[in-house]
């Protein structure tokens, strides 16, 4: 019986859920799944240019986790670009990283923004520097505090 899978820590959810070739319908393409860890992998490793162990510390698992988490994520991912399938970006057992909540003062707009990134230049939404910190309290349990949140995903990686 092998151990159970403990939950991967990510930065955010990806902007998009399905990569396909264009021209050609959804229906008609093989799938690919790759998982949300998988996704993760492939933008701190990848997009990042973070090491594998600076990326494992981030995903909260081990170097040699981390390490089977993207030679998967890579042979999915050339797979689907070399073989024209869809890529379907979902399930997994992951946690949110730690968010900080922003609200604009101009346009009222809300983001949220994991530590450890810096200070926004601006409102996404319009621009503004006119902007303020929601939740307060920094990451040791003061008020206002966001705690970390684990989303069991459904959906299985093929």
């Amino acid at each position: 019986m092998s151990r159970p899978q403990c939950c991967r820590r990510i930065g955010k959810e990806p902007p998009c859920a399905v990569f396909k070739p264009a021209g050609i319908p959804a229906r008609l393409l093989e799938e690919i799944v790759l998982t949300l860890d998988e996704f993760e992998a492939l933008r701190l490793a990848d997009l990042n240019g973070l090491y594998h162990e600076q990326a494992a510390a981030s995903m909260n698992v081990s170097r040699q986790t981390f390490g089977r988490i993207i030679d998967t994520a890579r042979r999915k991912t050339a797979e689907a670009l070399i073989l024209g399938k869809a890529l379907r970006i979902e399930g997994g057992k992951v946690e949110m990283s730690e968010m900080r909540q922003f609200k604009c003062g101009d346009c009222q707009h809300t983001w949220e923004l994991p530590f450890g990134g810096g200070c926004p230049e601006g409102c996404p939404s319009c621009g503004s520097a006119n902007f303020r910190r929601e939740n307060c309290g920094g990451r040791d349990g003061g008020e206002g505090q966001v705690r970390k949140r684990c989303c069991h995903r459904g959906g299985q990686s093929r």
